[in-house]
């Protein structure tokens, strides 16, 4: 997927390339995340669609849920989804500035070859 070390940096157009793919992958980690949180808030609470939705979102985005939780349950997986969304939240971060960070490192590494004959 990357670049070994001792190859040249990648083109422009192959890093954006890359920004796009991990971007996608980010997204569908976001809507199966968001996918998960509305299901277990609509079945364990009763909650609307919006209003699960709403719910998993402000949860997976770290502001915390808008209702009161009613039932055992739905406060059990609201624990669970929030420690969930805790390494969720991580895990996309590191997806969407892998190839950031890859061309950074590269380009740094290549520098300092350069410079040492």
């Amino acid at each position: 997927m990357f670049e070994h070390r001792r190859a040249p940096l990648a083109p422009r157009g192959v890093f954006v390339r890359r920004l796009v793919r991990h971007g996608f992958i980010a997204s569908g980690v976001i809507a199966m995340s968001l996918a998960i949180g509305a299901l277990g808030y609509h079945a364990f609470e009763g909650l609307s669609w919006l209003e699960a939705t709403l719910n998993a979102a402000m949860i997976l985005g770290g502001m915390g849920p808008v209702d009161q939780l009613q039932t055992t349950g739905g406060k059990v997986f609201a624990i669970c989804y929030a420690l969930y969304s805790g390494v969720a939240f991580l895990t996309i971060v590191a997806v969407l500035m892998a190839p950031v960070a890859h061309r950074f490192l590269h380009r740094f590494h290549l520098e300092l070859k350069d410079k040492n004959p």
